[in-house]
This record gives C-alpha cells, structure tokens and sequence, in this order.
C-alpha cells in the first residue's frame, strides 16, 4: 500500500470523524428546527381553516338574517342580527349593528336608532364607518327640523377632503330646509354645487333642489357661486334643472333600511339623503 493512498484512507476518517461529532452537536437542533417549521405551517393553515370556517357561517347567518328583515316579522330580524351580532366575527357584527339600527328607525323606534347610531360612531375605530354611523343619525332628525343635533353630528363632516362631506351637506341642508331656513339651506346645498368633486346625479338632485328653494323665496347664490355653479355643470355635463321640475327621492340608506321623510313640505317633498354605502365591509365590515 503506497504512502498516498495510507494518507487518504487516514483523511477520510478525520473528516467522517468531524462529520460525526457537528452532526452529534447540532443535529438534534436542526431536527428540532424542521420539526417546528412543520408544525408553525401547520397551525398557519389550520388557523386559516378555521377562520375561513368562521367568516363563512357568519356570512351565512348575516344574509339569513337579512331575509328575515325584508319580512314583516322585525322582532325575528331584530333576533337574527343579535345572534350575528354575538358570535359572528368584528366585520360582520358592525353590519348587524348597523342593521339593528336600521330595523329600529324602520320601526318608528326613532331615538333608540340615534341612540344605536351614536353608540356605533363612538366605538367604530374604521373612519369611514364611524362617518356613515354620524350621517345615518343625522338624517333621523330631518324630518323634526332639528338643525343643531344634524350640526352636532355632520358638521364636522361638511369639510373639504372628508369623503363624507357632501352627504353631511345634503343631509344639514335638508334639515335647514325644514325648520324654514330657506336662505341657509341653499347655502349650504350650494356648497355641493361647487365642489368639483360632485357626481352628476347628486348635482342634479341638488341643482333642484336649489331651484324650488329660491322659487320658494330663498335669496339665490352670489353671482360668484352661480358661475362656479355653471361651470361645474358645464364641466361635469349636467343641465340646471328648472324650478318647476318635480324633486326626484332620494335613496334610502341601504344600512339604515329606514331613512326619515322630510315631511309635507311645500313644493318639496324630500326624503333624507343618505351615502352611498358600498361599505360593508368586512370589512369592515367591512366599505367609502
């Protein structure tokens, strides 16, 4: 046997001995490593099922709920979205809540809906959500004309860059309109006129709106806001519509499920505005 292969052989052993002594040492943690790796994908995935499970039972227990509401039998639906409410996960149970308030103003249940609405605006930490909760309140108190409680909830709203800030007009606009403030009401639905952010619909509503109420004996707006009231529409391509124009309703908020009439109001039967809430959401329970 030469030299070289006596020193291989002896090479060979001292690196299997090596070998045997590092897989000795740290071996059981790398065992133990891939042993928790296996074990951390499997609660992942076990935690993901179960919350899977769970969004969909609420989901379904939310959208039975809702069909009991479109019934007669509130009492039942008031159950349903309690039920919800209790064992459903956060983004579901704020739509119950918002539909329990909902069911109580449908109910003739004024002030226990503000009541609800207020509560969900104190505790909603979602922006959003809590601005929904402010305008759906505010819009119970349109029919009574009570400017101060519609200012104490939307007027903070009413501000440039709030989302919100149209519907909180229309809706404080509404309920000076009410209480027989012509001159104040047209402001204030003028300022939606001029935000160049307005969808053609509300501007049209608004443009409306306007119109009767200066028929009515409101002083019109400066001859500033009119020109910026007329570009805006020339801009956006809607038309001023005529005072005679018959007021279209406005739509219901779909999370109230009730929103306030105005009332007999002369020559402008107007239903309390409400915002387009494409928010549930869950998340959000979930929605702008």
């Amino acid at each position: 046997m030469s030299n070289e292969t006596i020193f291989r052989e002896v090479d060979e052993e001292l690196r299997g001995d090596r070998m045997r002594a590092i897989w000795k040492r740290f071996g059981p943690y790398l065992i133990g490593t891939a042993v928790a790796v296996v074990l951390l994908v499997a609660v992942n995935e076990g935690w993901s099922w179960w919350q899977n499970s769970q969004a969909a039972a609420a989901s379904d227990k939310f959208y039975a709920a809702l069909e009991i509401a479109d019934g007669t039998d509130v009492a039942a639906a008031e159950k349903a979205f309690a039920d919800v409410e209790a064992t459903a996960p956060a983004g579901y149970a704020t739509l119950a809540k918002f539909r329990q308030a909902g069911l109580l103003a449908k109910s003739g249940k004024t002030d226990e809906a503000v009541a609800a609405y207020d509560a969900l605006a104190t505790s909603e930490s979602n922006q959003q959500l809590k601005s929904l909760a402010l305008v759906f309140a505010a819009n119970l108190f349109v029919d009574k004309g009570d400017v101060a409680a519609v200012q104490q909830r939307v007027q903070g709203l009413a501000v440039a860059g709030n989302p919100m800030r149209n519907a909180a007009r229309e809706t404080l606009g509404l309920a000076q309109y009410k209480a027989g403030d012509l001159d104040a009401a047209v402001a204030t639905l003028t300022e939606i006129l001029n935000d160049p952010l307005t969808g053609q619909e509300m501007a049209g509503r608004i443009q409306i709106y306007v119109a009767q109420l200066i028929a009515l004996g409101a002083k019109a707006p400066s001859a500033a806001e009119a020109a910026a009231t007329a570009i805006d529409a020339a801009v956006s391509g809607t038309e001023t519509a005529p005072a005679a124009a018959a007021t279209p309703a406005i739509d219901a908020a779909p999370a109230a499920d009730a929103t306030p009439s105005v009332g007999d109001a002369p020559a402008m039967d107007v239903t309390a505005p409400a915002p387009a809430a494409g928010t549930t959401t869950e998340g959000a329970a979930t929605g702008n």
